[in-house]
């Protein structure tokens, strides 16, 4: 141990004053003071200190004494102290910052301690929670130079009703200022609700020169099946030019400042408060902590400003707001660019799939298909596959906007959706092409009106759907493999099988968009009656005689092992039915949908040749 340390052991303290005291008695004799700080092991500089204290103060000099300054004329009084732990305990979530900033606000008895003092405050009486040091970010911060340059718009759940019901919060928030537009609750947060929130924001603080978004259906089409679409969120942006940007797939941090707010508002009013009555009075508490956070709370990244003194809206914004029809659907499925027709386009009343006029009247053309089996119409527009088996065979194609017909040898051996426009039909025109007769297609010489209903013909593949002029749609896995009937009338889409209405379904296109529908006939009969009764599903009976539907166990028998067996599921129970004769009843225990319809043939039960 150095003779100079601070820290010394008690008992060594009498030792260390008379190493001290014999080593000024060998200055006083005479002793060189650089000898005797060599042999002790100190500075000269602590040699000479000792000398001057044992003159001043013989022996007592020697010995250690605390150097802890007498007087602290900057320490804070016991008043500021208590203020600074009853701040911190009425308000667990504000830290040395934010008190410090209140202290200043509302008024300190005495001077307002720096952030460090009150820092050292709450870790001396406890009230700092130790944590793991939080890593170094992996991201870039940024922020737009201006307001109104740039809103971030996300859905967060965690509104709960009273009667159990979660809504949907939008919530919007200025990229400058941190001004929170808005936070509305939402029942069914659908693509027209998120339009319809957004539009009554740029009404009231004007159009954003651009919005950030995640890559949900509401605000992006792009991930849409089977093509990407326009949704309407991105048509409002469109019509009122803004740039819709939107945030690498799984990068929350990109829109960091609008789930910075989402856990600002869990954490002081949604954790607290608990479910709320009603959704009026879900929206009118959180209006009132959102008025709250703009006006009165303090930001920390803003330098303890509050959002509204940063914010600025634009007043020119709300004139000239495009607002969304509310006649319109919530998706616009984008369409090739086509040349201007030479007639004037469909009403929009029309009804969608049946034609009441050509845009270019219809051309027809010989041609020979090639070795490969492909029929060229137009080779950098439209190839039509023929197969193999007809490669060189001559064919005459009758070809309008909406269809194409090959017929060979006076037969008529394939129909398909044309991708022509009028300049396509013009081109093939100055190619020799001759004005064509009737449709080789019977049914479709005679076109319906505007608006008349019509029917079509489809199978129902594996996957319980069918596909139709581009679109998917999606019938039901009980159809499978069954060739049914779809009329199309006034926006509805009715399944007809075994001459009973099966389902009604949506059009899944647009009122007045105008698409293609092969083999499609007049309606000439009423509409059939619907099918009424039980759903009944079908299942081969395996070696324990146990079968399962909607994930519950029915035990039919062993004795029945290897028959396939019709099973009614009724709203309380199932009914085992074998050649109209009923095997079995179960109660039904829980209300989930059936998933599977057919049976699966049994390898045991297999008959072999």
């Amino acid at each position: 141990m150095r003779a100079e340390s601070n820290e010394v052991h008690p008992a060594g303290r009498e030792w260390l004053v008379e190493q001290r005291y014999r080593a000024v008695l060998e200055v006083l004799d005479g002793a060189p003071v650089t000898e005797v700080a060599l042999r002790y092991g100190v500075a000269r500089q602590s040699v000479y200190t000792w000398k001057a204290k044992y003159a001043a103060a013989g022996l007592e000099g020697l010995k250690e004494h605390s150097r802890r300054p007498g007087t602290t004329p900057t320490k804070i009084s016991a008043e500021v102290e208590a203020l600074i732990c009853k701040l911190r305990r009425s308000h667990p979530r504000w830290g040395a910052r934010r008190i410090e900033y209140e202290l200043g606000r509302n008024g300190c008895p005495d001077k307002v301690p720096s952030r460090v003092t009150v820092h050292r405050v709450l870790t001396r009486n406890g009230l700092v929670r130790a944590q793991a040091q939080q890593h170094r970010r992996k991201y870039k911060r940024w922020q737009r130079e201006a307001p109104m340059h740039l809103w971030q718009l996300d859905l967060v759940g965690g509104v709960f009703l009273a009667a159990g019901r979660e809504c949907k919060l939008l919530t919007c928030i200025d990229d400058h200022s941190r001004f929170a537009i808005m936070a509305k609750v939402l029942t069914v947060p659908s693509g027209r609700a998120v339009a319809d929130a957004f539009v009554e924001a740029m009404r009231v603080y004007g159009v954003p020169s651009e919005v950030l978004t995640d890559n949900g259906k509401q605000f992006t089409g792009r991930f849409t099946k089977p093509r990407p679409a326009e949704v309407l969120f991105e048509r409002v942006c469109r019509e009122n030019g803004i740039t819709a940007r939107l945030t690498k797939p799984y990068s929350p941090t990109t829109t960091g400042k609008v789930e910075r707010l989402h856990k600002t508002l869990r954490h002081e009013l949604l954790d607290i408060v608990g479910p709320f009555p009603d959704l009026a009075s879900a929206q009118a508490a959180i209006d009132a902590w959102l008025y709250a956070y703009n006006h009165s709370r303090p930001h920390q990244a803003l330098d303890m400003a509050t959002p509204a003194s940063l914010f600025r809206p634009n007043q020119s914004g709300p004139i000239g707001v495009i607002a969304p029809d509310a006649a319109q659907a919530e998706t616009v499925v984008p369409q090739p660019p086509q040349p201007a027709p030479e007639q004037p386009p469909q009403a929009s009343g029309e009804q969608p799939g049946m034609h009441a006029q050509h845009a270019a009247p219809a051309v027809e053309f010989d041609t020979v298909i090639s070795a490969s089996g492909v029929l060229n119409v137009i080779p950098s527009v439209q190839r039509i596959r023929m197969g193999a088996a007809r490669a060189g065979q001559r064919a005459r194609v009758w070809a309008n906007d909406t269809d194409i017909h090959i017929v060979v040898d006076g037969q008529l051996v394939k129909t398909t959706a044309s991708h022509l426009s009028p300049a396509d039909l013009a081109t093939l025109r100055m190619r020799g092409a001759r004005p064509a007769g009737p449709s080789p297609q019977p049914g479709t010489a005679a076109l319906p009106a505007a608006g008349a209903p019509f029917e079509v013909e489809r199978t129902v593949d594996v996957h319980g759907g069918t596909n139709l002029a581009g679109h998917r749609l999606k019938i039901g896995r009980d159809l499978v493999g069954t060739q049914v009937t779809l009329r199309f009338d006034a926006g509805l889409v009715h399944v007809i099988a075994d001459a009973k209405v099966v389902k009604t379904l949506p059009t899944p296109w647009l009122a007045g968009q105008r698409v293609r529908v092969n083999g499609s006939r007049l309606v000439t009969a009423e509409l059939p009656p619907a099918a009424v009764g039980p759903v009944s599903v079908q299942r081969r009976v395996p070696d324990d005689g146990v079968v399962m539907v909607t994930r519950q166990r029915l035990r039919v028998g062993r004795a029945h092992a290897g028959k396939t067996v019709t099973i009614f599921v009724e709203d309380t129970h199932f009914r085992v039915v074998y050649e109209g004769q009923e095997l079995a009843i179960h109660p039904r225990k829980e209300q989930r949908q059936v998933a599977r319809w057919r049976a699966h043939a049994s390898q045991r039960h297999v008959e072999t040749a």
